[in-house]
């Protein structure tokens, strides 16, 4: 498991084996079966977590009390609500696990630690935020400027395998739409019209 870890940080910052130690030591892995929630809206997040295998769904309740997806985390992702975990704040989001998942967590407080102790994990965090911050730009631009027909295609496109391990109704809340329209659009791209 840490093994994963390692690599998924060493895409943006270089730690030797000693250093690795002592970053990954404060992680503990957890186990959570199907439907398990991780995090309910106005719990305090107090956790990251990285994903070594399963999927979540990152979601809220919008006013009319429908699930909207906000994202699916699944192996190599991190799963935690950023505002609430940054701002000390009520989440105002929801995590679920999809699948019987493993998920490696580390707690704010050794977090804080963490970038007391060694100031590369800064940079590490620093780096992922600037990530997560264009992804999510990205998504919501997304959302406002394409069809529903395109964001299904981008989707697909981001998420080649993802698909077959969600519902109809799980794709349909990611993409802001009802699991019907999804039906028409899939049977629209299946048949390329």
């Amino acid at each position: 498991m840490l093994e994963k870890l390692y690599k998924n940080i060493g895409l943006r910052v270089q730690f030797s084996e000693d250093e690795f130690k002592q970053f990954s030591a404060p992680f503990e892995l957890k186990k959570f079966k199907k439907r398990e929630v991780v995090l309910s809206e106005g719990e305090y997040c107090l956790f990251e977590g990285f994903v070594t295998s399963g999927c979540f769904k990152v979601y809220f309740m919008n006013e009319e009390g429908l699930e909207q997806t906000l994202y699916f985390a699944v192996e190599n992702w991190w799963i935690l609500d950023l505002d609430s975990l940054i701002n000390n704040v009520p989440s105002t989001l929801s995590i679920e696990a999809l699948e019987d998942s493993e998920v490696l967590m580390i707690s704010k407080k050794d977090k804080n630690l963490l970038y007391e102790t060694m100031p590369q994990v800064e940079k590490l965090f620093r780096i992922m935020n600037q990530q997560t911050s264009i992804s999510l730009q990205r998504r919501i631009l997304s959302l406002m400027h394409k069809t529903a027909d395109k964001r299904y295609i981008e989707f697909l496109e981001k998420y080649p395998t993802l698909e077959q391990r969600l519902t109809q109704q799980q794709v349909a809340s990611y993409l802001g739409i009802s699991h019907e329209f999804l039906s028409k659009i899939r049977k629209r791209t299946v048949l390329g019209k």
